[in-house]
């Protein structure tokens, strides 16, 4: 009898109907996959079911972090990838997951090299690769916190270790699009630290974003992608600014009404 681990694919949507079909694809040798619906009206959850997910909705949405929760209840095999509908898992990926099925650790936690596209490149660098996430782990250990967003994974101490193979990442493929969402994670991430008492100074707003840019472009070796790598060190600071702009304004009340 094999001892090969059962395998639930995980994920959470709201109107994703233009890249299901591919992400769901990429993914249909798992056992079961669940997907957790937040209100799509794009024919998502049809969709779905058709591609042979299971679909749950909820709609009271209290963050990134308590929505993967949600969803991970409703997975009924021995181990979690937890995906996102813009991501793909490749070949090369599937026969390393496939592999640690077979003699599966529940004290490790497996990371996943994310290859992220912005503007039509796949970086190389600028932190963007191979921006390792875990993402595969044993059902009944581990959850995600409950960050409102940029929610991860609490490993509780155990052992990291890295797969083979990407796990293609969507970033970035319509500028309006990533920056709507850029302002969206500033807001809630800033709405986070402030209900937690967190507070900021002008000039750190400034050292910030300065530093940030820097990170992305200069430490993180950004020059080397190009175009595209001296864009998202500016994306990244425009991002931080608007963090620590938000967490300002949110200290002094001027974002209450």
């Amino acid at each position: 009898m094999s001892s090969r681990k059962s395998l639930s694919v995980v994920m959470i949507a709201k109107n994703e109907a233009e890249l299901l079909t591919e992400c769901l694809q990429s993914v249909s040798w798992a056992d079961e996959i669940i997907m957790l619906d937040s209100g799509s009206t794009d024919g998502s959850v049809a969709l779905a079911e058709n591609l042979g997910a299971k679909v749950f909705t909820h709609t009271d949405w209290q963050g990134f972090g308590k929505q993967r929760q949600k969803a991970q209840s409703y997975a009924t095999q021995d181990y979690v990838l937890m995906i996102d509908a813009d991501e793909r898992v490749t070949p090369e990926l599937r026969q390393s997951i496939e592999q640690i099925l077979t003699s599966a650790d529940d004290n490790v936690v497996y990371s996943l090299g994310r290859s992220n596209l912005f503007l039509g490149r796949f970086m190389r660098h600028s932190g963007w690769y191979p921006d390792r996430v875990n993402r595969l782990y044993a059902n009944s250990r581990y959850h995600y916190n409950d960050d409102l967003v940029h929610e991860s994974l609490n490993t509780q101490g155990a052992k990291i270790v890295p797969l083979k193979g990407d796990l293609l990442h969507l970033t970035c493929r319509d500028f309006f699009a990533f920056q709507r969402k850029q302002l969206h994670y500033a807001e809630q991430w800033a709405t986070q630290r402030h209900q937690a008492g967190k507070r900021c100074g002008y000039l750190s707003i400034l050292t910030h974003t300065l530093g940030a840019f820097c990170k992305t472009w200069l430490l993180r070796a950004g020059f080397l992608d190009g175009k595209q790598g001296l864009l998202l060190a500016v994306v990244n600071a425009q991002y931080t600014f608007n963090k620590y702009a938000a967490l300002w304004a949110l200290g002094r009340n001027y974002s209450e009404k």
